[in-house]
């Protein structure tokens, strides 16, 4: 696929035109206030059997949105003692948390890594065992339109307060330091990431790579793709309902929580990439509030993005950011 959206020059000043809700930061005060009331309960089960060496794994149970029991994985370097900086992880677009030896990276370089679950999905290319318990148990994508009546009801709000909760139960653990926590993630991830980035006001770093949930009023004319062609097919069934479907979304924009980011921050982009269009990540990178803040530019890849190149990238940059 060639370039298709913004020349380079022009995607480094554009601007969401998303318009930010009066009452955002109210309505994610009262949803995490609401969450809080419920204990986080946050429980870390050692693994012995994973035929793993290097590293030592926990499977985790915390309560998210509602008190809901979410699944996670915490892997420590072996041996350690702490304190320890903490990567937590948030998963792409209708993956799951999959298994333990497929999250090696941070704890290889000597970073504890909190890997959280997604509730609902894991059904699409990596199992899950979170369930949605306002939803479904771990099921196929279609997560797009879910509740999009409402901002209370819209799935995404359970799904950034767990990630708010993962910080916490991260945080928790006796061998964490939490004033050296990142959030990390690709696609799916690194819109979460950018969104609790935006929540949490004392983290270390944040990297969204090829972040999705971005500027949705123009992702969502823009690309054909799936996941955001999930919520044109649902227009084009229910015509009419597009002001009241892009008032929810407006909630949800990584635009407005990259507005609040207080952390430094590492994005990449993909200019080729016809899943989360440049300019819609363009468009998080130019509104992210912390002055601190670098973009890998990948000119001829798809939704891959840097792949392992943008992984080692972050193994230079972050671990300065979390003295590790």
């Amino acid at each position: 696929m060639a370039l298709f959206d913004l020349p380079l020059d022009e995607l480094r000043t554009y601007r969401s035109r998303s318009a930010e809700p009066e009452d955002f930061d109210a309505f994610w005060s009262a949803t995490l206030d609401e969450a809080r009331t419920h204990a986080l309960d946050a429980r870390f089960e050692p693994l012995t059997d994973t035929g793993l060496k290097t590293v030592e794994v926990y499977d985790v149970t915390f309560a998210g949105f509602g008190g809901h029991p979410v699944k996670g994985w915490f892997l420590v370097p072996a041996g350690a003692t702490g304190p320890l900086p903490v990567a937590v992880e948030f998963i792409g677009y209708g993956g799951g948390r999959g298994l333990p030896h497929s999250h090696l990276l941070w704890a290889s370089a000597g970073i504890a890594h909190f890997v959280m679950d997604s509730r609902g999905q894991g059904s699409g290319w990596a199992p899950g065992h979170t369930a949605d318990p306002v939803g479904s148990a771990p099921s196929l994508p279609g997560f797009m339109t879910r509740g999009i009546e409402d901002p209370s009801t819209y799935y995404y709000r359970r799904l950034i307060t767990d990630g708010v909760r993962a910080v916490e139960a991260a945080r928790s653990h006796r061998l964490a330091d939490p004033s050296r926590t990142a959030v990390v993630g690709a696609s799916q991830g690194g819109g979460l990431a950018l969104a609790v980035g935006g929540l949490v006001p004392d983290l270390a770093a944040v990297a969204p790579d090829v972040p999705f949930l971005c500027d949705f009023p123009r992702a969502t004319r823009m690309t054909d793709r799936m996941p955001y062609r999930e919520i044109g097919d649902y227009l084009k069934t229910h015509r009419g309902r597009t002001e009241q479907a892009d008032r929810t979304l407006a909630y949800f924009d990584g635009v407005h929580f990259a507005a609040r980011g207080r952390a430094p921050a590492l994005f990449s982009v993909a200019l080729e990439d016809q899943t989360c269009p440049p300019s819609t990540v363009f468009a998080a990178f130019n509104a992210y509030a912390h002055p601190e803040k670098e973009i890998e530019v990948y000119d001829f890849n798809d939704h891959e993005g840097g792949g392992a190149f943008q992984q080692a990238v972050q193994l230079a940059r972050l671990p300065r950011l979390l003295k590790a």
